[in-house]
């Protein structure tokens, strides 16, 4: 199966040669040499000279960890939302007994900087703002510097869900002023699920020791000690991610970010093109289109559903349609270990399914 998909994706080959190495005790020497260098270079990647953790999670558990340990309990949350990933963070921020104040925008359009000092200025009462960097189910991408201007002037946090995004996207921690970034592996670094990491402030942390149960699982501190004292985690990572993750890291290391980021560009162009070409319409609003996954309309008359069903029939697999626009659209990663071969066969397909599926 050629997979197209929002993740997990098709893993890179130096990940999976990785990847099968015999297991080990990760409370060893060698593990923790391993643990120290995957930090050291996710923090070179980030340009993150303050905190970086790994965790054995989903990307979500980390959501729920930056509510849990940077907002007061019963405190006030902004959460900017633009599609389906937006209104999760609002629900693990009101799941756990703080508010969310939430900012609305037009599926396809990014955050409107403007609107956001407006609501800020209205709110003073607000302890962070969330942002979802690449919403995955409309295929937008937020401009995280414009953002982080506007979140400065107030003396807020910034969280930000950069799940879909970090990876392929350049995300500069200490240039954008983020208090709490994080991100998983089954994504844009071409690595199984199964692995979490987030990158946090010094204001991040101070906040995090003052809050009471902030449970033990996700309790940031607890992760910070064990790095400091034990060089890994509080509970068992998951060793072939990680060296996974290290592997993807070391390569973007050997070829330069640029490269790297080049690599990302020039296929999320390739694949829009070609969408444009067959007359079909994409939900991004034109500037803000994501790096790693284009969410499209389908014709007039056809369900995206049946566009996702019939493509995997031909194997491949694309990803289904998301949230309010579940019916009306369907989306193609291009996250991975993707090959140009891959892309001419997704379109000759597609082109074949279209003609044949024309009412």
């Amino acid at each position: 199966m050629r997979l197209f998909t929002a993740g997990p994706v098709a893993c890179f080959p130096w990940v999976l040669e990785e990847m099968g190495k015999q297991m080990f005790s990760h409370r060893s020497p060698e593990y923790q040499e391993i643990h120290m260098e995957t930090v050291e270079l996710m923090k070179w990647f980030l340009n993150s000279d303050e905190y970086l953790i790994l965790v054995p999670s989903s990307g979500t558990g980390l959501m729920e960890a930056s509510v849990r340990n940077g907002v007061s309990k019963g405190g006030s949350v902004l959460v900017t939302i633009i599609g389906a990933f937006g209104n999760r963070y609002s629900e693990v921020v009101e799941t756990n007994g703080r508010k969310a104040i939430k900012l609305v925008f037009k599926l396809g359009d990014p955050v409107d900087p403007d609107i956001l000092d407006k609501y800020l200025g209205e709110h003073p009462e607000v302890e962070a703002v969330t942002v979802t960097h690449n919403e995955t189910s409309t295929g937008v991408i937020n401009d995280l510097e414009t953002i982080g201007k506007v979140v400065q002037k107030y003396d807020v946090m910034l969280f930000v869900d950069a799940v879909s995004s970090m990876g392929a996207a350049d995300i500069d921690v200490k240039k954008l002023g983020i208090d709490f970034v994080f991100s998983s592996s089954q994504k844009a670094f071409g690595v199984p699920p199964g692995l979490a990491f987030a990158a946090f402030s010094k204001r991040f942390l101070e906040k995090a020791y003052e809050i009471e149960e902030r449970g033990w699982y996700f309790d940031i501190p607890l992760y910070v000690k064990y790095l400091e004292d034990k060089k890994s985690t509080p509970s068992t990572p998951p060793i072939p991610q990680v060296l996974g993750l290290r592997a993807t890291l070391r390569k973007i290391k050997s070829i330069g970010k640029e490269t790297w980021f080049k690599m990302y560009r020039m296929r999320a162009e390739r694949i829009r093109k070609e969408i444009r070409n067959m007359g079909l319409r994409i939900v991004a609003k034109e500037g803000y289109e994501s790096p790693t996954i284009t969410a499209v309309y389908a014709p007039e008359g056809v369900s995206g559903n049946k566009i996702y069903y019939s493509l995997r029939e031909r194997g491949i697999e694309i990803a289904k349609g998301y949230g309010p626009l579940r019916d009306k659209t369907f989306r193609i990663g291009h996250m991975g270990h993707i090959t140009d071969e891959d892309i001419e066969i997704l379109f000759r397909e597609l082109r074949k399914l279209l003609k044949d599926l024309k009412p």
